[in-house]
């Protein structure tokens, strides 16, 4: 999994198979904003879980 690039952000995923927790990192114009963590199951995250934790991060955002 690689970094998402969206709606100007910057979204780096990091997950350990071995504890079952992840990690999505934020950031904007190269500054670190945020650390967004999860758990899952199996051999990886769920992309779709990804996503709408991304989504989610960004909805809150235009409320802003």
């Amino acid at each position: 999994m690689g970094a998402i690039q969206q709606d100007g952000h910057i979204f780096e995923i990091e997950y350990s198979v071995s504890l079952q927790k992840g990690a999505v990192h934020v950031y904007k114009d190269g500054n670190f904003l945020k650390e967004i963590t999860f758990q899952f199951e199996g051999e990886k995250p769920d992309e779709e879980k990804i996503e709408n934790l991304i989504n989610h991060y960004l909805e809150g955002k235009q409320l802003h």
